[in-house]
Order: C-alpha cells, then structure tokens, then sequence
C-alpha cells in the first residue's frame, strides 16, 4: 500500500515537473544558454596577478588591472561598496563582443517591453551571449512592431552569483569611464531591488558618477588631467540627457495627441519629423563633444523609441538622487549609500 502511495506521488511530481517544462521552455533553454556563456567566461578566464607576469601583455594594459584593483578597493573602503571577488580575474574578448543587451519599446507609446525572471523579476532589457538567439529575439520584436536597441555593454554584473571578470574591452577606457563603469556594476553587486530597473540603474549611474568623481580626485588630485577630463566629460552628460529627456516629454506628447483612427503612415511620418529635429537640434547644445555627440544621436532614427527609452532607465532619476544626496546626508556617498542599503531590500 505504501509502495503504491510513493509510486503515486511520484507520479504526480514527474508530471508536475514536465507540465511546468513545458510551459516554461523558453525560459529554462535561455536559462541554459546564458549559463553556457556564463561559464565559459568564467572558466577561461585568469588570474589578474598571472597576467600581470605575462610578458606578451601590454604594459599599458597592466596599468589598468592595477587602477581597477584600486578602484575597487577605494568603492570598499570609502563609498561602502560590499566586498567580492569580483574583478579579481581577466577575461580576453580578442577584440570581439561577447555579450549582447537587447530592449524594446512600442512605436508610438513611452513604455518599455518587459521580461520577467527568476529572482531578478520584471526586467526592461534581456542579454545574451549566443547570437543566434539574439537574433531571433530581434526578429520577433520586429515582427511584434516594437521599436529595438541592441547594444554591446562595456560590463555587467551577475550580483554576486558569480565571479565577475574584467573584460579586456574595458581596458580601452579612460581613468574616469573606467571608474564609473567599475563602481557602477559593484553598485549592483551591492544593492539590487526586485522589479525595479529604472531605480537600480539609476542609482547605480548615480553612485557611480559621484564614486567616480571622488576616486579621481583621490588618486589623481583635482588638477590632473583625468580629474578634468572627467568633469568635462559630465558636463556634456548632464546637458545632453537632460535635452533627450526632455525630447522623450515632446514624443510621448506627440503619440498622446494621435487620435484612435489616424492612419499608420501619418503617425510614422510625423514621428520621423520630430526626430529629426531632435537630432538635428543636439547642434545647438554646448557641449565640448558636439560631434561626438551629434553622432550618437543618429542611432534615435533606427531604434525609435528604444533609444530614448534607455535615457529614462538609466538617467531620469539622477537630479532627484543628487538633490537628496546634497539635502539629506551632505554629500557624503559612503552615507548615503548606507542609507539606501538600509532603506530598499537587496535581493
């Protein structure tokens, strides 16, 4: 009789476990996917202390494994960054991209196409390592109409699930983008809430401008050409994402304004004309990187809603952090960070 009963159980589970196989393929195959490519990085990649004793690579190189060696140990000690083994092995890309972000939006409506995973939640964006599967992700937004933006991210982070490497790709920026980048993905590490993307890269923009900022300062002093540099390089973000946020206010007014009937050429033609004068009008900003910047801007006209869609997640909360920040715990990062960690439960 007891036999039986465990036979029926079993039963139940295995079919359980099959229906829910089933039902949820998609997911556990691009699960299966992104751990392959996930592994692999890891397994491949080498100890920063082996590379800095390998001859054949470049000394100006090496200069950078031991500047984010430093960057890391400055977002522990000073901005309470928690402590990982993140950054502590170098993966070669030999030039090559190794991992894709793709995100979308609808056409003619300021609202992000959402995935949903496990224990991450709601996400605006999904990566991938197999291009293959990147590309018929992208065909069947296209095919479903949304507006996309497929980039190649410079780093991301695992949040603790596993060792995060440095890519070689990194070491080709500057002391200050560098800072930024490395300060923000620990952020990430260190705090990350459920469903809520738009707060998470915020603040992660947020810590790591300012993270950056203070560590320039520190190692270089205010003088010094990467400390300026930096600073040059934020006065241009904070004129030009304040003027593509804005944009995003005239196009979600525009769409807003289409009554139920209007025809879908009147509507594309009419989105294209604001566009244009969107990107056409970035000549008018003062900026030190004018062209630089005018030419990103070209990407608004293939990604439609998608480009401006990524200034809302990363950038739209940065003024609303600042001022709370100066406010509420005296411009003190180390603070407010402690604050925040306190304050938002981490998953």
């Amino acid at each position: 009789m007891l036999k039986a009963r465990l036979k029926l159980v079993l039963n139940i589970l295995l079919s359980l476990i099959m229906l829910l196989c089933l039902i949820f393929h998609e997911l556990i195959i691009y699960g299966v996917s992104q751990g392959k490519g996930q592994l692999h990085i890891i397994r491949n990649a080498q100890p920063v202390e082996a590379v800095l004793q390998d001859p054949s690579f470049p000394d100006t190189l090496k200069q950078k494994l031991v500047l984010i060696s430093e960057i890391k140990t400055f977002a522990i000690d000073s901005l309470g960054i928690n402590p990982s083994d993140n950054y502590t092995t170098v993966f070669d890309q030999h030039g090559k991209a190794i991992l894709w972000t793709i995100s979308a939006a609808e056409p003619y409506k300021m609202e992000a196409k959402e995935w949903t995973f496990p224990f991450l939640g709601s996400v605006s964006y999904k990566g991938f390592f197999n291009k293959k599967a990147l590309r018929k992700e992208y065909l069947e937004l296209v095919r479903q109409n949304y507006d996309i933006d497929v980039y190649s991210p410079s780093g991301w982070s695992t949040l603790g699930w596993f060792k995060d490497p440095i890519l070689t790709g990194m070491l080709k920026k500057d002391a200050g983008s560098l800072s930024n980048l490395i300060i923000h993905e620990l952020t990430h590490g260190t705090l990350y809430v459920k469903n809520d993307v738009t707060f998470n890269e915020n603040l992660a923009n947020f810590i790591g401008d300012k993270g950056a900022e203070l560590f320039l300062s520190y190692k270089f002093g205010r003088n010094s050409k990467e400390y300026k540099d930096y600073q040059e390089f934020k006065e241009d973000e904070f004129v030009y994402n304040a003027y593509i946020l804005q944009s995003l206010k005239k196009l979600d007014s525009l769409y807003s304004s289409f009554p139920a009937s209007a025809p879908e050429v009147d509507k594309r033609n009419k989105k294209r004309k604001l566009i244009t004068e969107i990107v056409v009008n970035v000549n008018k900003l003062k900026l030190h990187k004018k062209k630089q910047l005018f030419k990103y801007s070209l990407q608004a006209f293939r990604e439609g809603n998608a480009f401006f869609m990524s200034f809302e997640r990363y950038d739209s909360e940065y003024k609303k952090f600042d001022e709370d920040f100066k406010k509420n715990y005296n411009s003190d990062l180390k603070l407010y960070l402690k604050a925040m960690k306190e304050k938002y439960p981490s998953i």
